[in-house]
């Protein structure tokens, strides 16, 4: 091949490349206009994260920031060092680690994968510098922030006044619209940690709403058979956090 054609070659290849935007699943990316989404691609790093990883723990340097695309992250406020309650939840929605556009370098909460999957991550140094030169991005991660504060201080009041059956509904459907499946892997334990209850407190809720045939529960795994029965079994605080831009269909 002679030296201009092989230049031809390459020079097709990149602009083929150009005009095909690789797909963003995480909706904060997607929402970005393309030419400054596909300036982040070269320092955003795919990754699996698996269930029960922790991200973060609380006073640690937040050296990276994740954009789920298919994966579950709670945010977990410790007591004590040990006990450990819910105060949020991401999925593709958004980003662990917002708090970093503010100037934050050392994490509030215990960031923990709930569900498998897989995201996109960009170290943060690499995020406060693109923050800077890219207004889109800044905008979209100060909505959100905007947004997760708003569900965490949902969360605070509603694990304060509503009961476990209707916390657990409503929390189950936060989770089910940020996961590509109605069937995910939750034991017990960690559902008494999301709530902020007893095991026994969980064994009952879950129970009353098997026995409505809104979810089927066996050995740690979870199925939503009726979403709508479970819409109208959960609290209000629902309607406040409820992701209407997601399609719970996947």
């Amino acid at each position: 091949m002679t030296r201009v054609a092989d230049k031809t070659m390459r020079t097709n290849v990149r602009a083929a490349v150009r005009t095909e935007r690789p797909s963003a699943q995480n909706r904060l990316l997607a929402s970005l206009p393309r030419n400054e989404y596909e300036r982040l691609l070269d320092s955003l790093e795919p990754v699996q994260l698996s269930y029960g990883e922790v991200l973060n723990q609380p006073g640690e340097e937040m050296q990276h920031v994740y954009f789920p695309n298919d994966c579950l992250v709670s945010l977990l406020t410790v007591v004590e060092g040990h006990q450990a309650l819910e105060v949020g939840l991401v999925g593709r929605e958004g980003m662990v680690g917002s708090c970093v556009a503010l100037g934050v370098v050392r994490s509030s909460v215990r960031a923990l994968v709930q569900g498998s999957g897989t995201a996109l991550r960009m170290k943060s140094t690499r995020f406060v510098r693109e923050l800077q030169r890219t207004p889109a991005l800044q905008r979209a991660v100060l909505q959100f922030t905007d947004s997760l504060m708003g569900q965490v201080t949902r969360t605070a009041a509603c694990n304060r006044f509503h009961v476990i059956e209707a916390r657990l509904a409503r929390w189950l459907l936060m989770t089910r619209e940020r996961l590509p499946s109605a069937q995910f892997r939750l034991t017990q334990e960690f559902l008494a940690d999301m709530l902020g209850v007893r095991r026994v407190g969980v064994t009952s809720a879950a129970g009353a709403l098997q026995r409505r045939k809104l979810i089927h529960y066996r050995r740690g795994v979870i199925t939503i058979l009726d979403q709508r029965g479970l819409e109208a079994a959960c609290c209000s605080c629902y309607a406040h956090v409820q992701l209407a831009e997601l399609d719970a269909a996947g």
